[in-house]
Parts: structure tokens; C-alpha cells; sequence
């Protein structure tokens, strides 16, 4: 009796297991071996995240910028595509963030945390296709934020509220493309000039005199343990570090007018990084995680911010603030990428190897950004950072 009971309870146990197992596959969206990259990359991450709240495992819902860099490429897609899907997706992450009276949730501008502009992007274009105030109440919140985000003496924005005088680098991504959208949208381009000087600091004081790469952060005060006591910079020229900050010309450009005399300033920043990352660049047209020392111990190639280069590469050569050369440059490493990091299972669906682990600098324990740090740091595998720029990339070259 007890050996029909334990047969009965295991062949139970199975068709429950069984019937999960058929419906997830239900649920999933389907991808053929001949789509492009684009769509193998966006399904690859509504499949693995119904919600986009939960990209990167996270356990509940976060106004957080890995969703709002993932977002913006879907944004991209979906104007490229108008499947709507990719629109839904979108909206249904504002919509589960931002409540019935335009408040976002656990939103506390006393933090001053530069990663909270950034998810603002994906709502100028969500207002404009549904008329919802409630977008609208938020676009205005982030740029009161930054009408008092705190600064340093020379007019950076800091970073954070906790990280006093410092301008990291990819807090250009952060927030300038939002801040550029806004001023010409709302404010007649008022701002413009106070985006270039943000641009113009990190010029002046983020880029290594050698290689003309940028550090991740600097410390206008030079009184934090990882900044260089001359410069002020932090220790390492990080591949990520470099794509964000190319990212950010690329697409604070989309906003700034031609007849703005800071725009061609703009375009020479990104004409000179532009020249100095692909000097940068391996023998197979990637990025090391340290970028200008690939023969560190530890080093090796990694994948978001060799995607986000290669985005920006076409992007930049695309809107004609690059020569084209630099556009054939970005698809021979986009070849690259696919090869050297990019594999398909079954579904068709991706997986991209090497994605250097979210590092930092200062907080506790202290992180002293030193080159050996960056190059221990543990690579993952389909972490947002390079998904999104993958899929930034794909588009952008019609992958």
C-alpha cells in the first residue's frame, strides 16, 4: 500500500512538474534561428524577465538605471520596429514604479543619487504616446532634482549625496541625455551650457594625459583614499567607464542644436575618444576590463563595455559627428563580439559571457578602484549592462 502511495505521489509530483514546465514554455516568446540580433536579444530578456522590474534577478520593483539602460535600448527597438510588445514592456515597468499621483516609489531626492535621473528618458517618449500626467509630474521631479543636486567647487554634479566632490563617469550617462532632452523640450535650451560644462570637467580632469581614456571618478577635493593626490583621479581606466562615457556624448548630441556653440565642442570630445578607444582596442577589436593594460594579471576581454563602444562607434558615425571609417570599425567588432561572447541555446535565445560585476569605489568595506581590483572583479554572464548595449549595438546596425 505504501509503495502505490509513493508511486501515485512521485507520478503527482511529475505532472505538476511537467505541467509548470509546458506552460512556462507556453508563455515563452518564440524567436527563429534567422531573426536578427536585435529581436534574439529582446526576446532573450522578456523570456528571462516577464517583468522588467525583475532584470538582473532583482526581487522587487526598483527605479533603478539597469533597467532604465536595458529599457532605453527596448525604446529604440520599438521605434525602429513599432511592435508594441517592446512599447508594453516599457510601460508596464513605468506603471508598476510611478503611482496614481505621479510619486515613484521609495523615490527620496534627499539622496541625490545621479542614477535616478536616468530611468526619466523612457518617459518623455511614454508621455507623448499616452498623454498620462503622471509622466509628466515624474520629468518634472527629476529636473528639480537636478536643480539642486549638490555640486562640486567647480560645478560637477556629485555622484551621490554619500560621495562628496565626486563626478564618476558614467554619471554623464546618468543624467546629462535626460537633462539635454528636458532644457530644449521645456526650457528653450536654457541649460545647455551648464550640460557642456559637465562634459567639459570630465574633459579637463577625468581623461589620462597618456592614453586620453577616462577614469571612472575624480574627487574635486582629493580627500577620499582612492583619488590621486595630484589629480585627483581614481586608479583605473575601466572598458565600461569608457563606454559610458561615450554613450552620454552620443546621445546627449541627439538634443543639443547644431546652432549651439558647445554642440561642436561635443563633437570633438567624442571625435578625440572615439581616436584613442580604438587605439585601445585588441587584436580581435574588443576591450579589456582595464583598458590600457591588457597584460595585467587577471585581465580579460569583456563584454558591455565593448558593446557599449561599438554602439557609440556607430551611432557616432551614423548621425555624422564621426568619419564613416569608424562605422566599419564598429562592425568588424561587432563580429567580434558575437563571436568571441555570444552564444545561442535551443530557443535561439542568448547568452553573453564576460560581463564585469557591478564595481565601485569608496563605501564599506572600502573600495580602493585600484587595476588589480577591476581585473578580480567576478564576470557574469547576461548581466543588463551588456545585454543592453548588445541590443543598443544591433540596432543601431541594423543586426
Amino acid at each position: 500500500m505504501n509503495y502505490k502511495k509513493t508511486v501515485f505521489a512521485f507520478f503527482l509530483l511529475y505532472s505538476i512538474f511537467t505541467i509548470g514546465q509546458n506552460n512556462d514554455n507556453q508563455n515563452k516568446i518564440a524567436v527563429s534561428t534567422n531573426s536578427k540580433w536585435s529581436e534574439k536579444t529582446a526576446v532573450t530578456i522578456l523570456n528571462k524577465y516577464p517583468k522588467a522590474w525583475q532584470i538582473d534577478g532583482t526581487e522587487k520593483p526598483k527605479w533603478d538605471y539597469k533597467m532604465s539602460l536595458t529599457l532605453s535600448a527596448f525604446e529604440k527597438l520599438y521605434l525602429k520596429t513599432k511592435d508594441k510588445k517592446y512599447l508594453n514592456y516599457i510601460k508596464e515597468y513605468a506603471d508598476e514604479l510611478i503611482d496614481s499621483n505621479g510619486n515613484i516609489a521609495k523615490y527620496d531626492i534627499k539622496e541625490y543619487n545621479i542614477d535616478y535621473v536616468n530611468p526619466g528618458k523612457l518617459l518623455f517618449n511614454l508621455y507623448e504616446e499616452t498623454k498620462d500626467n503622471r509622466y509628466l509630474t515624474v520629468i518634472k521631479q527629476l529636473r528639480t532634482q537636478l536643480e539642486s543636486q549638490p555640486r562640486t567647487p567647480s560645478g560637477g554634479f556629485w555622484h551621490k549625496q554619500i560621495y562628496p566632490n565626486q563626478m564618476w563617469i558614467d554619471g554623464l550617462y546618468m543624467a546629462e541625455p535626460f537633462y539635454a532632452q528636458y532644457t530644449v523640450k521645456y526650457e528653450k535650451g536654457k541649460s545647455l551650457d551648464d550640460i557642456a560644462k559637465q562634459f567639459e570637467l570630465v574633459h579637463n580632469h577625468l581623461l589620462d594625459k597618456k592614453t586620453g581614456l577616462p577614469y571612472q571618478a575624480w574627487d574635486e577635493s582629493k580627500e577620499i583614499g582612492w583619488a590621486n593626490k595630484e589629480t585627483g583621479t581614481s586608479p583605473t581606466i575601466w572598458s565600461r567607464g569608457i563606454g559610458w562615457y561615450m554613450m552620454a556624448l552620443v546621445e546627449t548630441l541627439d538634443y543639443f542644436p547644431k546652432s549651439n556653440p558647445k554642440q561642436k565642442e561635443l563633437v570633438s570630445y567624442l571625435n578625440e575618444i572615439a581616436k584613442n578607444s580604438v587605439k585601445a582596442q585588441s587584436s580581435s577589436g574588443l576591450w579589456y576590463q582595464v583598458a590600457d593594460k591588457p597584460e595585467l594579471a587577471g585581465n580579460y576581454l569583456e563584454s558591455s563595455g565593448s558593446a557599449m563602444i561599438i554602439y557609440a562607434l556607430a551611432k557616432g558615425a551614423d548621425k555624422g559627428y564621426l568619419n564613416v571609417s569608424y562605422k566599419k570599425d564598429a562592425q568588424k567588432s561587432f563580429d567580434a563580439y558575437v563571436k568571441e561572447f555570444v552564444k545561442t541555446n535551443e530557443n535561439n535565445e542568448i547568452t553573453i559571457s564576460n560581463v564585469s560585476s557591478n564595481v565601485g569605489l569608496g563605501g564599506k568595506p572600502f573600495r580602493d578602484g585600484s587595476n588589480e581590483y577591476y581585473a578580480k572583479s567576478k564576470a557574469k554572464d547576461n548581466s543588463s549592462p551588456a545585454l543592453a548595449a548588445f541590443l543598443l549595438s544591433a540596432v543601431e546596425l541594423n543586426k
